[in-house]
């Protein structure tokens, strides 16, 4: 008989018929007579009550059903007289597949802290939690790909290992087949990557957005969504050192363009997931966060507020507020200034244009004050940052001049360079961490917990 998913039975009417379902044991109680047994398969944070007659089952194989065991169950689909659920399972057969020490299974009780769940990554996607958070990562995911899908964009598979650092940061991780203790070295004592596996030094990338511009003054629209790794020695909860972006890069798009895209791209994102997520949401909006669910609405409900850069500086200085890190123009903003402009100014999303030059990197549009550049950052709330990106410099002379006062390598970056030279035009692009936008969705507080295996300084644990 085919196993049917506790999602699917949870929502049958198809009542007083035999059916089969697997899953873990959450939880097992009752007396001498009946014992109820809660049953879930990942579908759907709800269990399924499946309620054994002891009488009709060998003692010593319900002495193995315990919180965490693997099980199927075979037996008749009732409407459930008992509160809390629905549907139950009356239970004809159990098999056993696997068993879960109660002495040592580490989930066996209830109210353990994020904390300690970081230190059991195998098993945390078994907790509702975990289970919720996990769901709404794939759904995000999923709309993502259908979002772009549905209007004209292509999917670019850039590379993992790459030879250009797109940000500059110099934070990349080294990929070398090299004898790490041994390496051959040029004359002047340096390590000779000329005999390493690509004859270059190779990194892991930090961003997919320069090889997306290539396919985007090709394909006109296209997208990346894929795994970034950066070399950051920080522990905090914001940071990762390997995490996933989506960055769409458009022809013929300018700031405006690039600006409707990002807030349309989001609204319809959260939208999705309160769509299609609505009971995960509602269990962590009553375990973690009471306003997240009002909070996402509102995110799809107003006009974000778009200003610059330079507006924005001039609105903290005068809101007499003492932040950590003073205010002064051509500053970086931090994450304490952004989220005072959308939390308690403006009391929405906001859009910030018009950076300084000297804060962002060699590829941003420049305009024509020689001061700023056509950058744009979209704030959220309990978030800051969400979105970052530009309208990309078109003009080849100017691009060269940009890279010469930054030091990058012109031979180095050839490839992008022509791209400049042959058939330029006007193109926009932005990149939107994955991780903060599950964070954003689930309310949770720590980016360690919207990624299923967090690789993070000291812990490659799982």
């Amino acid at each position: 008989m085919k196993n049917l998913k506790v999602a699917e039975l949870l929502k049958s009417t198809e009542f007083d018929r035999i059916v089969n379902v697997k899953g873990w044991v959450r939880t097992k109680r009752g007396n001498n007579k009946v014992a109820f047994i809660a049953l879930n398969d990942g579908s759907v944070i709800h269990n399924i009550q499946v309620v054994v007659d002891v009488a009709s089952f060998d003692e010593e194989m319900l002495k193995l059903i315990t919180t965490g065991a693997g099980i199927s169950v075979t037996g008749k689909l009732v409407q459930s007289m008992g509160q809390g659920q629905s549907v139950e399972i009356q239970a004809t057969e159990i098999e056993v597949y696997g068993t879960a020490d109660a002495n040592t299974y580490p989930l066996q009780k209830k109210g353990h802290s994020l904390e300690f769940l970081r230190e059991i990554a195998h098993l945390r996607p078994r907790t509702n939690t975990f289970g919720a958070v996990l769901r709404i990562r794939h759904s995000l995911a999923f709309a993502i790909h259908k979002y772009f899908n549905d209007r004209g964009f292509y999917y670019l598979h850039t590379p993992i290992v790459t030879g250009s650092d797109a940000e500059g940061a110099g934070a990349m991780f080294r990929v070398t087949t090299l004898d790490a203790l041994k390496p051959p070295l040029t004359e002047t004592g340096e390590v000779n990557f000329k005999e390493d596996f690509f004859g270059k030094a190779t990194n892991l990338t930090v961003s997919g957005q320069l090889e997306g511009e290539l396919g985007a003054t090709a394909l006109s629209l296209i997208y990346t969504f894929g795994p970034t790794f950066r070399a950051e020695n920080s522990n905090t909860p914001r940071h990762l050192a390997e995490f996933w972006m989506i960055e769409p890069e458009m022809a013929f798009y300018d700031i405006t363009d690039n600006m409707d895209l990002a807030e349309d791209f989001l609204k319809y994102l959260v939208n999705y997931a309160l769509e299609h997520n609505a009971d995960d949401l509602e269990f962590l909006n009553t375990m973690y966060d009471k306003e997240l669910v009002a909070r996402l609405r509102s995110i799809t409900e107003t006009k974000y507020e778009r200003l610059d850069y330079t507006e924005a500086v001039e609105i903290l200085i005068k809101s007499g507020k003492t932040f950590e890190f003073p205010v002064s123009w051509g500053i970086d903003l931090q994450s304490e200034h952004e989220r005072y402009l959308v939390e308690q100014h403006f009391k929405k999303p906001v859009i910030l244009t018009n950076y300084p030059r000297d804060i962002k990197a060699f590829y941003m549009k420049q305009n024509d004050d020689g001061k700023t550049v056509r950058a744009m950052d979209v704030l959220f709330p309990n978030i800051g940052e969400i979105i970052g990106g530009s309208q990309r410099e078109e003009v080849y002379e100017k691009l060269v001049n940009r890279m010469r006062e930054m030091h990058i390598p012109e031979k180095e970056m050839w490839w992008y360079l022509e791209t400049r030279q042959y058939g330029t035009v006007p193109h926009s692009g932005f990149g939107l961490g994955f991780e903060r936008l599950v964070l954003f969705v689930t309310g949770m507080k720590n980016i360690r917990d919207v990624i299923p295996f967090p690789r993070t300084p000291q812990n490659a644990e799982f």
